[in-house]
């Protein structure tokens, strides 16, 4: 094995080859042979590293310098800012990232800098085995990435080597050229696509029909739009192929889930019983309201609020954000009932996806599960009272009687018999005069 050239060798090398000294010359001079001469000289010969090329949003070693120099001097970082023409913030960061203001130093930033905008970095799903299975497990259970990012920072707060950003995840997933995390973990994914891809915009349908007593959500009580109190519902169905169809159910302050199988088709009775019989399976306080899109299944709605004193309210066409909860929801199931397959007709099938979205951490809820926050919401004592004081006018409408001047159970009843809604609000206001 070759010994290597010392460095007072080497500098002897560069003497000779800048004299142009002939090349066997050099190497009796020198004392080695000629492979390791030759090896040497084209190692002076080879190119200067030219110098990186720098975007004019960065700082450059002349704008450190001054920096440096400034903090040196017991400047503020504002004044440094006010004569470079840069922002307080950007000296700020700077500073800070480097040492702080005792320890900066302008040529080792600088080269710091140049280290982090080297590209492609290796990935740190890559250079942590631990952070990378433990990724994957709550991948295949399929929490998104976003969830592992909160759940991650949450359980292991003194350990920032296993935190990571969603979006690290995602890199991972589309990008295999970046990390550790196998592509057959992307169908675990909520979209289950291997790539991202921009979300269009669907065709109008020509529009529907309206139902007939339709209450808007605009009138909805004001606890109902804060969320504070329990209770309160949206729905929706989903639908697969063979005519599959299944109703979905989220409560409002905690985003508790509750599937409905409808083996019996979808038409308005079908949905109106099977909602009525799920929801008098709630304890009182659970049963406050329903919020539902203007879709045909619901035409029943008015026997739903007599079974089950619960009032329906319903949206604005084309407007699915007034029913937020629900259609993150229905996406979140997308994962277990893919589009173009049957849906599952078994209540037990259903209960056990809902039992696993109940159980998955969500960052609107601080990372609690829907299970512990509905948990957390039932254990506070009830609301008998509105924020004015005063009893809710809910309750004291269905507690009523039909003769009394209470104004939604009557209507309800009114149209079951076939008088409009108009005729409706007259008799109302003939009985409050």
């Amino acid at each position: 094995m070759h010994k290597p050239l010392t460095v007072s060798e080497k500098q002897r090398l560069a003497e000779l080859v800048a004299a142009g000294t002939p090349f066997a010359e050099i190497c009796e001079v020198i004392g080695r042979d000629r492979w390791t001469t030759r090896r040497n000289i084209n190692y002076l010969a080879r190119r200067p590293r030219p110098e990186p090329k720098r975007s004019p949003l960065r700082l450059s070693l002349v704008e450190r310098e001054e920096i440096s120099r400034g903090v040196a001097a017991g400047e503020s970082l504002r004044a440094i800012a006010k004569r470079l023409g840069r922002s307080p913030s950007t000296v700020s960061r700077e500073v800070a990232a480097n040492g702080g203001l005792r320890r900066y130093r302008a040529v080792v930033a600088d080269r710091a800098a140049l280290k982090r905008a080297c590209r492609p970095k290796p990935a740190k799903l890559a250079m942590r085995p631990e952070l990378c299975a433990l990724v994957e497990s709550k991948l295949l259970l399929r929490w998104s990435p976003q969830q592992i990012s909160g759940w991650l920072s949450e359980t292991f707060p003194d350990r920032p080597e296993m935190w990571v950003s969603h979006e690290t995840i995602y890199l991972s997933l589309f990008v295999q050229s970046r990390g550790a995390l196998r592509k057959e973990l992307t169908r675990y994914l909520r979209s289950g696509q291997a790539t991202r891809r921009t979300r269009g915009r669907r065709a109008y349908d020509g529009g529907r029909g309206k139902l007939r007593g339709m209450v808007n959500i605009s009138e909805r009580p004001a606890d109902v739009e804060d969320r504070s109190v329990p209770g309160h519902w949206e729905g929706d169905l989903v639908f697969g192929t063979a005519n599959s169809a299944m109703a979905t159910l989220v409560e409002r302050h905690s985003r508790y889930v509750m599937l409905i199988g409808l083996p019996n088709g979808h038409t308005a009775d079908v949905v109106a019983d099977a909602l009525s019989a799920k929801i008098a399976e709630l304890p009182e306080r659970l049963r406050r309201s329903l919020t539902w899109d203007q879709g045909k299944e619901m035409a029943r709605h008015a026997r739903f609020t007599v079974d089950t004193g619960v009032p329906v309210y319903f949206c604005d066409p084309h407007s699915p954000w007034q029913r937020g909860s629900n259609e993150n929801t229905n996406g979140l199931l997308r994962q277990y009932f893919p589009k173009r397959k049957p849906l599952p007709l078994d209540q037990a099938t259903l209960d056990a996806v809902a039992d696993e979205l109940n159980g998955r951490p969500r960052q609107t809820l601080r990372w609690l599960t829907p299970s512990q926050a509905l948990d957390q919401a039932l254990r506070r004592p009830p609301e008998t009272k509105t924020l004015r004081g005063h009893t809710s006018r809910r309750q004291s409408m269905l507690s009523s009687p039909i003769s009394d001047h209470s104004s939604v159970p009557s209507m309800v009843v009114l149209m079951m018999w076939g008088v409009s809604a108009s005729a409706c609000g007259m008799l109302c206001m003939a009985c409050l005069k």
